[in-house]
């Protein structure tokens, strides 16, 4: 199949159509399109997107799941010469709201499940799925539109350290050079499945769909059941013939440790946006490749496969960088740092995006002229991130050189949750920091500091916050101070935070004791693993601090402690001790039917009962 190094996204796609149309180009658990039929599905809601007034750098908000419809409305956006917002229907009401006025979206696709999340406002709707007639009447032909490089082709927005969300803004130049590199360093070709593991509002659902539509390829959108199990995502990608998978670090760094079968069909498991903590391993099927790149810089920016290693060596690296970015390791005068040394990053190249969304003076302060490049207009991103060049070229993470953080793979700005937290009415002054749980994993805590003669409690911080704020961004901790510690200079001393101690934590607002033997042993595994004192059992395991990983070692605990496999699913359905406990009784009962009297009375006695 020959391209052309100028060819968009759209002309790659309608080529995979024009030459292999019964090619099955998006798979889900129920149904499945061809090449054909997403082009000319999305070729009608171009049409219909055109008539709405959609054109060249016309903004269309995609507030929809992972999905076939998520798909066919991005390439849909992007044939009628627009740009795509993903957004996830799970946000909070108000954070929507306020996504869409920022970026001044006048359009919305959503689908009929996540339509009656939307906020109302001064935007008009489209609903798409399987069973839409928005579109029917319009069109299978292509629309005529001509793509420039430079056109915009979508919006992501990330964490604002001033409390405002900063919208990225990515062109199709952006979007091509990252799909040929990926389908180039991977060797992507029409016999690849590909699986769409990420929220659409996170860039790595772009890296997971482009690159394999843009071949000829296939996308399987994974099943919300397996989505984070890693032993039941193994066997959902051996059972579908998966050959290249993205999952995020934590996730990815779980699937490791599990046995593969010789027959798996896995040929890359590739990861990142979180510091990689694992070496890959003697005996897997799979290359395990570690990416890097902020959102800004359209994804991936460095990339490297990890080779097998002991523990108690160094991390994993980012790798170096891809074809057409170039990395410089600078001081704070912009100098280069000689190789070994620490150095704030900056990227260059084909892959920096054109700079935040109606934000010129963070544009101009992140997004500078580039000091090594004799290239006119050449431009650099400056990450914030600290790294060093190994003698071997590759680069390592070393930290931030500000206050942003990565906790579950979302690149935090704590200012953000520090301005959410100030419109609580009973909070003087805050703070947020990440610090490690007992894993080693990030989490948040806020020091919070209350108004004279309020009262503070954890539950009612918690609800301001996930009235504005996703569910990643809301602390697992909140600690109140008499006042937050300052250093000479007037600013925040974060060194000085005290730790986290049973006195200074908030407690829930109710906290309901276990009523049972089960209930007691489970709040004490989950205490032990959250890093607290105690957990009441309405006490949610993930807004107390836990995620996946922590999830897949629960787990693992109530299997040696009561003799029961739950799957992860269940920690996801209830993650409470009252709900998790319902699930290890009803599984000793169903063990109990299979066994003898005497089995029966031991595990009884195993259990308290």
């Amino acid at each position: 199949m020959e391209r052309v190094v100028n060819q968009s996204i759209v002309d790659l796609v309608e080529l995979c159509a024009k030459e292999n149309a019964d090619a099955i180009a998006v798979v889900d658990r129920i149904r499945q399109l061809t090449y054909a039929e997403v082009d000319a599905r999305a070729n009608q809601l171009a049409h219909l997107l055109i008539e709405r007034g959609v054109g060249k750098e016309t903004l269309v908000a995609l507030c929809m799941r992972r999905s076939l419809e998520f798909v066919i409305a991005a390439l849909g956006v992007l044939k009628a010469g627009g740009a795509y917002l993903p957004l996830d229907p799970d946000s909070p009401a108000n954070r929507l709201h306020m996504l869409l006025s920022d970026s001044q979206t006048q359009l919305v696709i959503t689908d009929s499940n996540s339509a009656s999340q939307l906020p109302t406002g001064n935007w008009q709707t489209i609903v798409l799925d399987a069973t839409s007639t928005a579109a029917a009447r319009y069109p299978h032909s292509a629309p005529k539109v001509e793509i420039q490089a430079e056109d915009l082709a979508y919006v992501i927005y990330t964490s604002g350290s001033t409390g405002r969300p900063k919208g990225v803004e990515i062109t199709h130049a952006n979007l091509a050079a990252l799909v040929r590199w990926h389908q180039q360093a991977f060797s992507i070709s029409q016999n690849d499945h590909a699986t769409f593991q990420a929220s659409p509002g996170f860039d790595a659902a772009v890296w997971e769909i482009w690159p394999y539509l843009a071949a000829g390829a296939c996308v399987h959108v994974i099943e919300d059941k397996v989505r984070t199990d890693a032993p039941a995502l193994r066997d959902w990608i051996v059972a579908n013939g998966i050959t290249v998978s993205f999952l995020p670090t934590a996730l990815a760094q779980q699937m490791l440790d599990l046995n593969w079968p010789a027959y798996a069909g896995l040929r890359l498991l590739l990861t990142g946006a979180d510091v990689l903590r694992r070496h890959s391993r003697i005996g897997l099927p799979f290359k395990f490749v570690n990416n890097y790149g902020p959102t800004e810089c359209t994804v991936v920016s460095t990339s490297g496969v990890v080779s097998a290693g002991a523990a108690g060596t160094e991390l994993p690296t980012i790798g170096t960088p891809i074809d057409g970015v170039y990395a410089y390791i600078v001081d704070e005068q912009m100098q280069c740092v000689p190789d070994g040394m620490p150095g704030e990053l900056l990227i260059g190249g084909v892959n920096v995006g054109r700079g935040y969304r109606n934000m010129p003076e963070l544009t101009a302060q992140k997004f500078i002229a580039n000091p090594f490049s004799e290239t006119p207009n050449a431009r650099v991103y400056r990450t914030g991130d600290l790294v060093r060049q190994l003698p071997n070229g590759e680069i390592a993470f070393v930290g931030r050189v500000d206050d942003q953080v990565k906790i579950r793979g979302y690149r935090i700005e704590p200012g953000e949750i520090t301005a959410a937290l100030n419109t609580h009415p009973d909070v003087f002054a805050n703070v947020v920091v990440a610090k490690a749980d007992p894993t080693g994993e990030q989490r948040l805590v806020a020091y919070v500091v209350a108004q004279q003669g309020s009262h503070l409690d954890a539950s009612s911080l918690r609800h301001t916050l996930a009235s504005q704020l996703p569910d990643y961004m809301v602390p697992s901790l909140f600690v109140q101070i008499e006042s937050l510690p300052q250093s000479a200079n007037g600013k925040v001393n974060r060194l000085a935070l005290p730790l986290p101690t049973s006195e200074n934590t908030l407690p829930e607002d109710v906290y309901e004791a276990p009523r049972s033997e089960v209930q007691e042993h489970l709040a004490d595994i989950v205490a032990r693993l959250l890093g607290v004192d105690r957990v009441g059992i309405d006490d949610n395991f993930f807004t107390r601090g836990g995620h996946s990983l922590l999830g897949a070692q629960l787990i693992a605990n109530i299997t040696d402690v009561f003799g029961v496999e739950l799957s992860l699913l269940t920690v996801f359905d209830d993650p409470t001790v009252r709900g998790i406990s319902a699930a290890i009784e009803q599984s000793i009962l169903e063990k109990l039917e299979n066994m003898s009297e005497d089995e029966a009375q031991r595990l009884l006695a195993a259990n308290g009962d």
